[in-house]
């Protein structure tokens, strides 16, 4: 049982650097689309807050399993941190190279894939906690997912759509951004609930 236990704990861990490098990249742009004037990829859509927003909240997992974990030496899970820390490095990439404006497909990607890596990096640390039957994880990852999928058009509402220039479409973009980052989501918790139900056959076999 032993065994079991350290196993788990060891669900999502590796290098630092990719956390590191993915931090420093998204901040340095939103810098960049914060202070540099005339950038028209970044008219209205509302960078002096993401400026504060986007690395308060990569940080704010990190910063909860330190307070949480405060007493534990084992490693800390610096993959699962990367992949919740990577869709804001990709979004604010997207803006930088005008993508949302110039790939009309762009934006539903986005919300798709970056549900998928928020999800499975959420969804390892949830991983790491009580073993789980697969199908009770992958709800679980996948329920999370939405409701951060909700919490994000909201704050995208409320940051820049209501004033912006978007907002005669923003009912139908907003209802499509949900549905594909539920979809995400979903495939997310598929994704760790199999590699969870594999580990758990792994870590029953060695107990």
């Amino acid at each position: 049982m032993a065994q079991v236990d350290v196993a788990r704990s060891r669900i999502g861990t590796g290098p630092r650097w990719p956390a590191a490098l993915i931090l420093a990249a998204t901040v340095a742009q939103l810098a960049i689309a914060t202070f540099v004037p005339d950038l028209p990829q970044f008219e209205g859509k509302g960078f002096g807050a993401r400026l504060v927003a986007y690395p308060a909240m990569m940080l704010l997992v990190p910063a909860l399993w330190a307070v949480r974990n405060r007493l534990d030496r084992g490693d800390p899970p610096w993959t699962a941190f990367a992949l919740i820390m990577a869709p804001f490095l990709i979004d604010v990439s997207g803006n930088s190279a005008d993508l949302y404006d110039a790939v009309v497909w762009w934006d539903d990607a986005n919300h798709f894939v970056n549900w998928f890596l928020l999800c499975a990096g959420l969804g390892l640390l949830v991983a790491r906690g009580t073993a789980r039957p697969r199908w009770e994880l992958t709800l679980v990852i996948a329920g999370i997912g939405a409701l951060l999928a909700i919490g994000w058009e909201i704050g995208e509402w409320y940051t820049f759509i209501r004033h912006g220039t978007e907002l005669g479409t923003a009912y139908e973009d907003t209802l499509g951004d949900e549905a594909l980052g539920t979809l995400g989501a979903a495939l997310a918790g598929v994704f760790v609930g199999w590699r969870g139900s594999h580990r758990n056959d792994t870590w029953d076999r060695a107990a």
